[in-house]
């Protein structure tokens, strides 16, 4: 099991699917339905494509895990930004601050209910790597 969450994984994709030509033998985890999955199950407002970086999923998860590393002025951070060329600009094209999302949406809850859905999810998946 190849665990990433970082997002994109263009070069991982390409590694796990060469890797299972003659039979599952390894997984990247989480996946884009992983994460919509967990998206959904926590109640998230935003969409995976407006919330690219530091809003409410990564915001939320932080608050639950590690909320001393989120800043008190997290809620005051939004910032919504379509970003046709970021394989080419990079993410500084888009934002001056790093956030590409909406953190002002993120709870605790939202945290912990991801994460629990996260971990569900991965069992499914290395479910599927242990059949024989």
């Amino acid at each position: 099991m190849l665990v990433n969450g970082h997002g994109g994984n263009y070069v991982l994709s390409n590694v796990v699917q060469e890797a299972n030509t003659d039979r599952p033998r390894l997984a990247l985890f989480p996946s884009r339905r992983d994460w919509d999955k967990a998206r959904h199950d926590a109640g998230l407002d935003s969409t995976g494509h407006d919330d690219m970086h530091a809003g409410e999923i990564e915001t939320s998860l932080l608050l639950h895990v590690a909320p001393e590393s989120v800043g008190a002025e997290f809620d005051k951070s939004d910032h919504l930004a379509e970003r046709p060329h970021l394989l080419m600009l990079g993410m500084s094209a888009y934002t001056d601050t790093g956030v590409i999302g909406q953190p002002s949406l993120a709870t605790e809850a939202k945290g912990r209910a991801v994460l629990a859905s996260l971990v569900h999810s991965f069992e499914d998946t290395l479910n599927l790597l242990r059949r024989p």
